[in-house]
């Protein structure tokens, strides 16, 4: 009997961060969003094959995505807001050259919510809105028929020059979809970079677990467990993608899958992507409970909100850091409780340091993250969110709180407030993909008063400096800065910001030093390629000073 060759789909996972300027992402960031799509056509006996661009430099995965393509009867890509946006496109691009009437479907965070910047390109057939399980597996089927597009919940697509976006589809529970065809992943490469003596200097690694040892290389994955968020945060695109829904997988289920590919694969910690993992104490307590009695001996981080936190009972949170939760990450937002009002979250007063508080007693690191330039906020509220995060630093020493400039997203209320305003976003997919690090550079130029962009950088420079990231130890001038953040006194200390840059530039050219380290800005994220968080605030403070 001839057996009938399966029908090939190609998909592209783009590269999250640009690795022409000397940089390398962290290979823990498997390509979960393709993987779980690929899982429906799989069962439904197509061929799969999946290119993750994060595993080659320069164009080379672009090349592998086209050379993968030939014979293919589909190919698909993602976007989220960042390098991936420009990376997705070039690759298309060098497909299409190669085969220009494949049929092309993209996704994704930033494609559901742009999805006529996408069409405009002519490189795809339709772009999948939302939640993405389901739509790619009926998008599948009706090219495979050659049916229309047109009568698809779920997409959006190009008529006679107009961008049609049909009805959204309903969000899908755990229990319509299956869980993502892990055998399909060749997990070496990711195992092989990861376990680098340097991987610790990667963007977007997280720290080593504790029981590892401080930047000691260790293997993880990432992982998703739910999907949607119940927050009406006005900054955040998730109430309009996922339209405040929140579905997810039962704690058994995911057990059992995380122990079957813990067997499989033998790695060292899993990271959660799920946009609010803790929504559920009940579900956050079983699987807590069954990575312990299961003896999975592994680590976990998570989103979880400051409200959730504070409202989970104490062994709750006990049971969390005796499984390995050993970093907690959680949007702080503001400092003052109107600004909390206007974003919609219930957290007022000093709730976010009450939080910090109860992970750190426990061994769990925050990663804390304020934002300021809201549209519209005043300048007190601003200063306020800096000492918030200050104080936080202070009474939760193993915490990381950082402060992030405002970055209109689309799809958002705030988006809408920042055009209202004056803000004038990106326009083309280069200007899109080329917004990067939240702490390297403001995406609304003048929309932060330089008092508070002044103490913005000074609460930089001293943070960085106490961690002991700059030096990578802790000396005068650590110890100086965590002073400075006790009493208050660190906007004042402008002259000592910048006499630290010239000793910090001085004895690396006499006795070396550390060349990079992680900001803590973004857990993982390096702050340049060159020297480091400290410093560059201090060289920074020249000209602000002068401003």
């Amino acid at each position: 009997m001839i057996q009938r060759q399966k029908k090939k789909i190609v998909l592209y996972q783009p590269k999250q961060v640009d690795d022409s300027l000397g940089v390398e992402s962290s290979k823990d960031m498997i390509p979960l969003e393709l993987m779980t799509i690929a899982a429906f056509p799989l069962e439904d006996g197509y061929d799969v094959k999946i290119v993750d661009g994060s595993l080659y430099g320069g164009t080379e995965g672009h090349e592998r995505f086209a050379q993968e393509a030939d014979g293919a009867m589909l190919v698909g890509t993602t976007a989220i807001l960042g390098y991936m946006v420009t990376d997705s496109w070039l690759a298309m691009q060098h497909l299409k050259a190669r085969h220009p009437k494949i049929p092309a479907v993209i996704g994704g965070w930033f494609a559901s919510v742009k999805p006529d910047l996408m069409l405009e390109t002519g490189l795809y057939d339709c772009v999948v809105i939302g939640q993405g399980e389901l739509t790619f597996r009926d998008v599948v089927k009706a090219i495979d028929a050659g049916e229309p597009l047109d009568a698809l919940e779920g997409i959006a697509f190009m008529r006679d020059g107009e961008v049609i976006r049909n009805p959204r589809r309903a969000v899908a529970g755990w229990d319509q979809v299956p869980n993502v065809p892990w055998h399909i992943l060749d997990i070496e490469p990711y195992r092989e970079h990861q376990m680098r003596p340097q991987s610790a200097s990667d963007v977007l690694r997280l720290p080593s677990p504790p029981w590892i040892g401080h930047n000691k290389p260790y293997f993880g994955i990432t992982y998703f467990s739910s999907f949607g968020c119940p927050e009406p945060c006005g900054f955040c695109c998730s109430p309009e993608i996922s339209m405040r829904r929140w579905k997810c997988m039962p704690a058994d289920r995911m057990l059992d899958d995380i122990e079957e590919l813990h067997e499989r694969w033998g790695f060292d910690a899993i990271r959660f992507h799920d946009a609010n993992f803790g929504v559920m104490q009940k579900r956050t307590r079983e699987f807590a409970e069954g990575l312990l009695n299961r003896d999975l001996k592994i680590g976990w981080n998570s989103f979880i909100e400051t409200n959730s936190i504070l409202k989970y009972k104490p062994d709750t949170l006990d049971m969390m850091a005796e499984s390995g939760m050993f970093i907690a990450e959680i949007g702080a937002e503001a400092g003052m409780d109107e600004m909390m009002k206007r974003i919609g979250k219930p957290i007022k007063g000093d709730d976010n340091i009450a939080a910090a508080v109860e992970m750190d007693r426990r061994g769990v690191q925050g990663s804390i993250t304020y934002i300021i330039g809201y549209p519209g906020e005043s300048e007190e509220s601003m200063m306020a969110t800096i000492d918030q995060c200050r104080r936080l630093h202070n009474a939760a020493p193993l915490a990381r709180p950082n402060v992030w400039p405002f970055r209109p997203i689309p799809g958002t209320v705030m988006w809408d407030e920042a055009i209202a305003l004056g803000y004038q976003g990106p326009r083309t997919i280069p200007e899109w993909g080329s917004i990067g690090e939240y702490h390297l550079e403001e995406t609304w130029p003048g929309n932060i008063p330089k008092a508070v962009g002044r103490a913005r950088m000074m609460y930089q420079h001293h943070a960085t400096l106490s961690y002991g990231l700059a030096r990578g130890k802790i000396g005068w001038w650590e110890r100086r800065a965590q002073r400075r953040l006790e009493d208050g006194s660190y906007q004042a200390a402008r002259m000592e910001a910048r006499a630290f840059g010239v000793y910090d530039k001085i004895s690396r050219r006499l006795f070396g030093g550390v060349d990079s380290v992680r900001s803590w800005v973004d857990p993982g994220h390096k702050t340049g390629t060159k020297g480091n968080a400290a410093s560059k605030a201090s060289e920074s403070m020249t000209s602000v000073t002068k401003g």
